[in-house]
């Protein structure tokens, strides 16, 4: 890629951004949402999971493949189909007419949407070469699902109130529009000089592997742990995760580049994203049953109760960036965890839900932590690696963080199953919900945990051999290259 001007590239992060803010947007709105379809739609809490869940689950599964296509085929051009797949899908959504269409369409969103949020982050990686401008950068890009976080359940809650559900759909048709003619004027085109081959066993493993353990959670509450259907579907992920370990150490040019994970940074960062993405899908769905359903909130008056978590990522995300251009990823990290923890632990051990304080502490301390993490893992998931395999460094990043929020929604969604159902006792909901916030806490904990073992000397010294062994292997194929030529 070419280099570009301050205020092309400022331009070109504003675009990726919005394509970022379409996708949060999408998830924060359904969220407020869910209580009224669930109401409308006659639905379990396995059906409302299913909402969210077939989305994170395509949305994770194709995350790599749309990286490296990107890396391939060109990344604006990757970019552009997805806008105009998620907007068609958004549409299909709000015309569905029942729970089962309804879970279909979001799987056509997710298509879409596997093309958007690592496509852009490989885009502005290109794009701010500067290592500091880099991760203020991804501060910036942070602070979006901040806005996303803050903005989607007040703008779902008047929608569902006045408009109704379906309507959550429509606002992201003309936001994708004016985000697809900005990226064809404004976007300029780049290309891995070496993009990997097309891994068509590695992408179905990882399908079946996701596919499968999540459908196994969700049902289990219903069908029973030890049911033969289940155990069959636990088995196939157990057989999947097998196959696609040893398949991809054989493969050349695999899906997923299981060297990268010698980099002790990536790795934690790809463990971190699935904790924090776990905290997050299930704080959001245990709150939004609990506000509306049994605390008896309208979808904007639930909105308005979550502002204060939305408004502290939207304010500690822009930070994060900020710290780790200036002191490395540790701190953030450190102070993201302890406050995703005591948030937890405060529903959890405290039972903050019957103390409006209590309970207002709880989202303040969920807000700065979640605002707090984002950076950190996605500055340390693409700095380490070449700018070559940005696309696909990126997608492993954000496939952590959908595998994260696909668990989360559904493990504590099978927790909450007993006592989460329509007509459900505050007392009933409130027991059943304890253990999904000890679930929390220790998401929290284990975010302290890496934080601390993977920022210091010894893993920053595995990141740079990581990065060398590309570096030498890029080198070498260039050398090849210019042989054959």
């Amino acid at each position: 890629m070419s280099v570009v001007s301050r205020r092309r590239r400022l331009l070109v992060l504003a675009i990726c951004c919005l394509s970022l803010l379409i996708v949060s947007l999408d998830n924060t709105v359904l969220n407020v949402a869910l209580p009224t379809m669930q109401h409308e739609l006659g639905a379990s809490v396995s059906g409302m999971q299913w909402t969210i869940d077939a989305y994170t689950l395509v949305l994770a599964s194709l995350l790599m493949l749309s990286g490296s296509t990107a890396d391939r085929l060109g990344r604006r051009r990757i970019f552009t189909v997805g806008l105009v797949v998620f907007a068609i899908g958004s549409l299909l959504c709000s015309l569905a007419p029942g729970l089962e269409w309804l879970v279909v369409f979001r799987m056509v969103q997710a298509v879409g949407g596997s093309m958007l949020t690592p496509v852009a982050m490989s885009i502005i990686t290109n794009t701010f070469t500067d290592p500091r401008e880099r991760a203020r950068a991804i501060g910036v890009w942070g602070g979006v699902v901040g806005i996303s976080m803050a903005a989607g359940p007040v703008i779902g809650g008047l929608l569902v109130q006045s408009v109704g559900w379906r309507s959550i759909f429509w606002i992201n048709v003309p936001i994708g529009a004016l985000a697809l003619f900005l990226t064809l004027r404004y976007v300029p085109e780049s290309r891995a000089p070496r993009p990997r081959r097309v891994d068509v066993v590695g992408q179905l493993l990882v399908i079946a592997l996701l596919g499968s353990l999540t459908y196994a959670i969700i049902q289990a509450p219903e069908t029973g742990w030890t049911s033969a259907e289940i155990l069959s579907f636990v088995l196939v992920a157990a057989a999947s995760l097998a196959s696609l370990v040893g398949y991809e150490r054989r493969r050349r040019e695999p899906l997923i580049d299981l060297r990268f994970f010698h980099s002790v940074p990536f790795s934690g960062a790809t463990v971190t994203a699935v904790c924090a993405f776990a905290a997050l899908g299930g704080f959001l769905f245990v709150n939004t049953l609990y506000l509306q359903n049994i605390r008896g909130l309208s979808a904007p008056d639930a909105g308005l109760y979550m502002l204060p978590m939305a408004g502290m990522t939207l304010v500690f995300a822009p930070l994060s960036g900020r710290l780790v251009a200036g002191r490395g990823p540790r701190l953030p990290l450190l102070l993201a965890g302890t406050a995703t923890a005591a948030s937890g632990l405060l529903f959890a051990a405290f039972d903050a839900e019957s103390v409006t304080a209590l309970l207002f502490t709880g989202y303040v301390l969920f807000g700065i932590g979640f605002g707090l993490v984002n950076a950190p893992i996605t500055n340390t998931a693409v700095s380490g690696m070449p700018r070559a395999q940005a696309g696909v460094a990126a997608a492993v990043a954000s496939t952590s963080r959908q595998v994260g929020q696909s668990l989360g929604v559904a493990v504590i969604g099978a927790v909450l199953a007993g006592g989460a159902h329509l007509g459900a006792t505050r007392a009933a909901f409130l027991a059943a919900g304890r253990p999904a916030w000890w679930i929390v806490t220790g998401c929290g904990a284990g975010i302290l945990l890496l934080g601390a073992l993977t920022t210091g000397r010894w893993a920053r010294a595995t990141a740079r051999r990581t990065a060398a062994l590309f570096e030498d292997e890029t080198a070498r194929g260039q050398r090849r290259a210019g042989a054959e030529s």
